[in-house]
């Protein structure tokens, strides 16, 4: 089913983000959405995922399980890299395979045994991509995913996300 906004709008206060927006998305399609900065990017895709609800119009066929990279982390600080992935999965049969995309993506066994408070920003946020490529969704929505990643990790983990995501629909939005 093809996922529809229709008339969206949502405003806060007096400023209006998103305006009349309507898209169709087709099913299994790959999208990118792109503007500057503070152009309602992250509040399309927090509408798509219910989390906004808009001033007016309506979103129909909304995926059953979307999988999503926001802005911020959103990690438990507490847990190494491949915990934060695990989180997702229905047990750890997978860790190996999570292992090798972090070190195609430059994490060492050394990052890997750190409590995610202790990585970098790029390190995060590969974390980040990897748990949202990891768990089990229909769609995958990825606010400005690769940002804090030098040029080639961005190649790298570009090049992971579409092996990982074959066959299933996505949406980036991204300002570059």
């Amino acid at each position: 089913m093809d996922l529809i906004l229709k008339d969206i709008s949502k405003a806060y206060g007096e400023k209006q983000v998103l305006d009349h927006i309507s898209l169709t998305f087709p099913q299994g399609s790959r999208t990118c959405v792109m503007a500057p900065s503070g152009r309602g990017k992250t509040t399309l895709l927090r509408v798509i995922l219910g989390l906004t609800k808009p001033d007016q119009g309506i979103v129909t066929g909304r995926p059953a399980k979307i999988a999503a990279v926001f802005q911020e982390d959103r990690l438990c600080p507490q847990l190494t890299a491949v915990q934060n992935v695990l989180l997702v999965l229905p047990d750890d049969r997978q860790e190996a395979a999570i292992r090798q995309d972090f070190a195609r993506l430059g994490l060492d066994e050394a990052a890997l045994a750190l409590p995610a408070r202790k990585l970098s920003g790029g390190q995060k946020r590969r974390t980040a991509l990897l748990r949202a490529v990891w768990a089990p969704s229909d769609t995958l929505l990825l606010d400005e995913p690769f940002t804090g990643m030098d040029p080639d990790t961005l190649q790298r983990a570009a090049a992971l996300l579409r092996q990982r995501c074959a066959g299933r629909p996505a949406l980036l939005a991204t300002h570059d």
